[in-house]
């Protein structure tokens, strides 16, 4: 069977904004293809228990979205495991140029690929991430209830991360590498006023110390950033709230952004500053980062992609020239 290397409607990415896109898509007879990238499923499948999707009292991250990608594949998306290391809009049909030297051209592209949270980089960080290591407090909070947690951080995010875990937890350690924190003002004064909250400050995460079966944090080394020596807490949570980086860098040079690489879109809708361009899920959300709204955007954007082709086509737009389009991939029978 020959691979397909023109569609109406290229997905880029594969977590809830992805995924719900091209069940949207293919009901709509569009009959996308989805690449999912380097992670498929998103940041969801480092997620162990969720339990704010609605309709599910609880199921595991990486569950919910096979689930989600055998919708996608049920609903007529042809899915593709594959990286796009390129992303020409300049030109129209648009053009990606995929890890494994797949070309594919699309009339429209909604774009999916989600944000990373920012992490260390510690050994021990990656070893008990989704085991009491975890970069989100509105999606792993309620877990520590009455437990102590710790959050690494200085910023608006650590700040705002501390204040919501102080629902949950019987105590939230603010740990900070500076004297002084980088948050608003306003943020600092609510922090400080929190008698759950204290502040370690000069001090940073050196190692994360926990279980090994099962795996479970149990606290942390802290390290002095004045004189190096190390001292050590307990706690059944570690956050790490520095930051949130937006996975933008096919369109960065292309599309308008904001705030460090954010996808701008119009208010109320998923355009962005190309025609035929759409953006969903944390790509273009700096302050939710929820699935639950990840694929509300995902449905809004096959939704404004559909208009959009509609239009085109009423408006009697002249097909891709076939000089542009790649041609057919031959592949072997399964």
């Amino acid at each position: 069977m020959g691979e397909r290397n023109h569609t109406e409607l290229l997905i880029v990415g594969s977590g809830p904004a992805g995924y719900t896109a091209a069940v949207y898509a293919s009901r709509a007879l569009l009959e996308p293809i989805l690449i999912q990238g380097m992670q498929p499923g998103g940041q969801l499948t480092i997620t162990t228990e969720v339990e704010n999707w609605p309709g599910e009292t609880e199921i595991q991250g990486p569950e919910l979205m096979v689930k989600m990608e055998e919708h996608a594949r049920a609903m007529g998306t042809e899915i593709v495991t594959d990286l796009v290391t390129d992303l020409d809009l300049s030109q129209r049909p648009f053009r990606a140029t995929c890890d494994s030297g797949r070309v594919v051209t699309a009339d429209a592209v909604i774009l999916a690929t989600g944000a990373q949270a920012r992490w260390l980089g510690l050994d021990s960080e990656e070893k008990f991430k989704g085991f009491g290591v975890s970069a989100c407090a509105t999606c792993d909070g309620f877990f520590y209830r009455g437990k102590p947690v710790l959050v690494i951080g200085g910023g608006n995010t650590a700040v705002e991360e501390a204040l919501f875990l102080t629902k949950f937890a019987s105590k939230v350690t603010l740990i900070h590498r500076r004297d002084t924190l980088r948050a608003e003002k306003i943020l600092q004064e609510r922090l400080f006023k929190n008698p759950k909250v204290e502040v370690i400050w000069d001090h940073e995460l050196a190692e994360v110390r926990g279980t090994e079966s099962p795996l479970g944090v149990t606290g942390a080394v802290l390290r002095s950033t004045k004189d190096g020596t190390e001292r050590e807490v307990t706690a059944d949570g570690i956050f790490i709230a520095i930051g949130h980086a937006p996975a933008s860098e096919l369109v960065k040079d292309q599309l308008e952004t904001y705030e460090g690489g954010y996808v701008k879109v119009e208010p109320g809708s998923t355009r962005t500053s190309i025609p035929g361009v759409f953006a969903a899920g944390d790509l273009t959300d700096r302050i939710y980062r929820q699935a639950v709204t990840s694929a509300g955007m995902g449905c809004m954007a096959a939704l404004d992609a559909e208009h959009w082709l509609a239009e085109r086509n009423a408006a009697g737009e002249p097909e891709p020239d076939a000089a542009q389009i790649p041609p057919v991939v031959e592949t072997a029978a399964e």
